[in-house]
């Protein structure tokens, strides 16, 4: 019998704190070792318990869950799941080295919307059990550039994919690339508004334009598109340039956005003119998408398991073929922009 996962659960409302531990227990492979008010009953607790897993409400009494996360980190490198209302603190928490979030549920929620909120976390606890946690925070260095800025293809486009762990990996990216790089789109496993929020907060720190797509918007050089939580991402051509298409139609491997989605459209409609990257990530959403844009001649791109959160999606998509080149996060900003600069 496989060994249960042992979590921590911390938060300051006792009666949260109860429905949580019991919610999440009652699924076979998680044991609740224990709970706790605030932060330093967690750090007594995580001493003497030894959880595989910490989830950790982000409003707390005595020290917030952010400040929690940097103390605790470089000690206790530790996988912990947020539970947050909905705002941008969820961010500095993924920042400060959580693995994932969920959206704290209205106290007045229905019964259907709190299962859902369990079952949500369930999943997230068992994903950040076999996340790697406390490497490559804040150790990443400005990435070299071997190539002249101003020589890129602006006529390319660029697509991305993540889920577990990427927000950080793409943030990464994003803000290390120059501004002469041709239309960029992201499809990111997260919630709706949540994606709003995400793709402001890379617009703030980066020499690009970001902002969530909306349907029908045109696609430029030195524009970011972030996919908007719960809507598949497209990619239509029009003329001689591209537009994005915003659906809500079924979920594609249990997701949406779906990265396959965004990756298939790409394959068919850029052919060669095109950069695929798969990023960390729990299943094997966008591995068959970029191995479609790889058949068709765009050029792709795999993240490597030593900088990976979770090597789930890449390791799919190079296990059947679809990833050109294997890099390091800290590589693929030069990396992306040495492909995008060949001359063909």
């Amino acid at each position: 019998m496989a060994k249960k996962i042992r979590v921590l659960v911390v938060d300051d409302s006792m009666v949260f704190r109860e429905k949580l531990a019991r919610g999440i227990s009652a699924d076979p492979a998680i044991e609740v070792v224990g709970t706790a008010a605030d932060p330093y009953a967690a750090r007594d607790k995580i001493i003497e318990l030894e959880p595989d897993v910490l989830t950790l409400d982000v409003e707390m009494p005595r020290m917030n869950g952010i400040e929690f996360l940097r103390r605790l980190m470089p000690q206790y490198p530790l996988p912990v799941v947020m539970i947050s209302s909905l705002d941008n603190a969820v961010f500095e928490a993924l920042q400060a080295g959580a693995v994932d979030f969920v959206c704290k549920p209205d106290p007045n929620s229905d019964r259907r919307s709190i299962d859902a909120f369990i079952n949500e976390l369930i999943i997230k606890i068992k994903i950040a059990s076999t996340a790697k946690v406390g490497h490559l925070k804040s150790e990443l260095p400005h990435p070299q550039f071997s190539v002249p800025s101003g020589t890129v293809s602006t006529a390319k486009i660029v697509a991305i994919g993540a889920s577990t762990g990427g927000t950080e990996a793409i943030n990464y990216i994003i803000k290390n690339l120059p501004s002469d790089v041709p239309g960029i789109l992201i499809a990111q496993h997260m919630p709706s508004v949540f994606t709003r929020m995400f793709a402001e907060r890379l617009n703030d720190s980066c020499l690009l334009e970001v902002r969530e797509a909306q349907d029908g918007e045109r696609i430029y050089p030195g524009l970011v598109l972030v996919a908007p939580g719960d809507y598949h991402m497209s990619i239509v051509r029009s003329g001689t340039y591209y537009t994005v298409k915003c659906r809500q139609t079924e979920k594609v491997n249990g997701h949406r956005p779906s990265v396959d989605v965004l990756f298939n459209s790409v394959a068919e409609q850029c052919k060669a003119a095109a950069v695929g990257v798969i990023l960390t990530g729990m299943g094997y959403d966008g591995a068959k998408g970029l191995l479609a844009m790889r058949r068709n001649g765009a050029r792709t791109i795999g993240q490597d398991e030593r900088s990976s959160v979770v090597y789930g999606m890449p390791k799919v998509a190079a296990n059947i073929g679809a990833v050109e080149r294997q890099a390091s996060l800290e590589k693929i900003p030069s990396l992306l922009y040495s492909i995008l600069s060949e001359r063909k």
